[in-house]
């Protein structure tokens, strides 16, 4: 029997490694879901509620696993569902493969039912963007799409007519151009290393520096044990952007933990004081954190050249894999005998903790949120994987979720959109079917696509889900208050009972909202061998404090209460509160 394109496509794939697919049906591709179906055997396909969990769950994929992750959709609206999850791959330069459907091919651009012009539409967000013509075609795309995704760590897009997809290889006309079998499912990854002069330089601008901080993100995953060797080399504190959250243990004597407004104290410090700034597969993008121009040389390490320079301005870019650039220039390095800037912020760090633990042990009602992640900590696997949401939620993940030896950690960076938490976990859950899964989310953005929690009941994936439930948009709220100084408004969320609804999908749900039982309940909910939902009810007032706060900031906090903020006593009580414990 000939092979449709659709056939081909599945088989193409499956060459090319991939096994998984996230998506959601729709009759602009059921000519490939017939595919998918006659190749059960070889390619599992995991349906979710939502195509944007589709784009989220094969973004995830692509995280945890360093391969590409493949999300499918049907033409029109299935197609633009997918757009924010893959905006999120996007910004976060990762693998992924979008395929849709379209209408019939002869029908294109007559505003006939669904015909929404996607291959155009996805201009922006694809590094590769393609319709396919017929079966001959389809291979070179699909190989093309793939090694594009790979090569240039983003979205490649394929979208193939309905009526197409139902083509056989008999049937084609290939023309004489079009040689079979031409084209290979092979990636062969570029590692360019930097030349020896500009090893040296960057090496003599850090032997130079009497205060060195490293600034290691998500490009060194991978290079634990070089970034640590750099770190004893040069005396220096490693500070970690929320992606680079497991390039080193968090209980490693070497690190000072996050940065920005979700980090810390010492972070923060250690930044400010620095003379030489080593960044490391980092383009984190908040700018004001990082040295005041003219205060520190910089050395920067990147894959990408378009990043060197991008955030501060660099004295020595090196391109290359981090990995590989820092065991050539490692050997260059004078280890400094002067450890007093390492010895002051290691120091800093130990009080940071002491503070950490004084909030995260807090016995108030209502709870407060940094109960639940502290407690949560204390129970993960040491090769736990953990997503988080965006929000107020993103602050209790980053400063209370530990790594620790294979733990792996993300959320969403650069786009930092909401809803990503849970189709994250699904994606992680697919890949790693022994492993621990937990996502730590919000009652806002659980709630965006709280139809995947039976993605989890249909498919059995384990997966525990922390839901923060303050019943606001909390970090919406406080930057209207401490950003703008504005009252809150528009940011009040009706209540939902979570522990039910996890029940009526088929999940199991607790619920917590004393912190004398936190721990109990969150112990025997991981121990729960299918998925869970945990529903934990805390304090709404509790402000996600930076690590430093500025005076521009105090003074719009102040200008919110003055201006009629309709918490403002409670928010005072919770503010003064934390203050009081901290001083005694």
């Amino acid at each position: 029997m000939a092979k449709t394109t659709a056939d081909l496509l599945i088989e193409r794939l499956t060459a090319w490694g991939v096994d998984t697919i996230f998506g959601f049906p729709g009759d602009g591709i059921n000519g490939i879901f017939e595919a998918l179906r006659t190749h059960q055997d070889t390619m599992r396909f995991i349906q979710v509620r939502h195509e944007e969990a589709a784009a989220f769950a094969a973004c995830g994929y692509a995280k945890y696993t360093g391969r590409l992750g493949v999300c499918l959709a049907t033409s029109g609206p299935g197609g633009i569902h997918l757009l924010n999850g893959l905006y999120d791959a996007k910004c976060d330069g990762q693998p992924v493969l979008a395929i849709t459907g379209h209408t019939y091919h002869d029908l294109i651009g007559t505003h006939y039912q669904q015909d929404v012009d996607l291959d155009k539409l996805f201009m922006d967000v694809a590094v590769y963007n393609e319709r396919v013509m017929g079966p001959a075609h389809v291979i070179n795309v699909v190989d093309e799409a793939v090694k594009t995704a790979l090569a240039r760590r983003g979205v490649s897009h394929i979208t193939i007519p309905k009526d197409i997809q139902e083509w056989t290889a008999a049937e084609e006309q290939r023309s004489s151009a079009n040689a079979a079998k031409h084209s290979a499912d092979l990636y062969a990854p570029a590692y360019p290393m930097p030349p020896q002069d500009k090893l040296q330089e960057a090496a003599d601008l850090i032997n130079a520096g009497s205060k060195v901080a490293i600034l290691a993100g998500r490009g060194c995953l991978h290079a634990r044990d070089e970034v640590l060797r750099l770190a004893e080399a040069v005396g220096g504190p490693i500070v970690k952007p929320l992606l680079g959250k497991a390039v080193v243990p968090d209980d490693s004597p070497y690190t000072t933990g996050g940065i920005g407004l979700l980090g810390t104290a010492p972070s923060q410090d250690a930044l400010q004081e620095c003379d030489a700034l080593i960044m490391l597969g980092t383009s984190y993008p908040y700018m004001e954190f990082l040295p005041k121009p003219g205060q520190a040389t910089c050395v920067q390490i990147d894959i990408d050249p378009e990043r060197i320079g991008l955030r501060h301005q660099a004295d020595v870019g090196l391109v290359g894999d981090c990995k590989a650039v820092l065991n050539a220039l490692l050997p260059l390095l004078h280890r400094k005998e002067d450890r007093g800037f390492l010895t002051k912020a290691q120091g800093r760090m130990e009080s940071w903790n002491k503070l950490m633990t004084e909030r995260g042990t807090r016995t108030d009602v209502p709870m407060k949120p940094q109960v639940v992640t502290y407690q949560l900590n204390k129970l993960l696997d040491s090769d736990a994987i953990v997503s988080s949401d965006s929000g107020t939620i993103a602050t209790w993940s980053a400063r209370y979720i530990e790594m620790r030896d294979r733990m792996q950690f993300s959320l969403s960076g650069s786009l930092a959109t909401m809803a990503n938490g849970l189709p994250y976990s699904i994606g992680a859950a697919a890949a790693y079917p022994g492993r621990q899964v937990v996502c730590i989310v919000g009652d806002g953005g659980f709630t965006m696509l709280m139809g995947e929690v039976a993605t989890l009941v249909k498919y059995s994936l384990p997966v525990k889900v922390i839901i923060i439930k303050n019943n606001t948009l909390g970090q919406i709220k406080w930057e209207q208050i401490v950003e703008d100084g504005y009252p809150e408004f528009g940011v009040d969320l009706q209540p939902i009972d979570f522990a039910g609804y996890a029940k009526n999908c088929g999940a199991a749900g607790y619920s917590i909202a004393d912190p004398a039982q936190a721990e109990t309940i969150l112990r025997e909910a991981l121990a729960h061998p299918g998925p869970a939902v945990i529903e934990c009810v805390v304090d709404a007032n509790e402000p996600p404090m930076p690590g430093k706060i500025t005076t521009e900031q105090a003074l719009k906090f102040a200008e919110a209460l003055v201006h009629g903020e309709k918490n403002r006593w409670d928010i005072i009580k919770s503010v003064i509160g934390d203050k009081v414990r901290e001083v005694i």
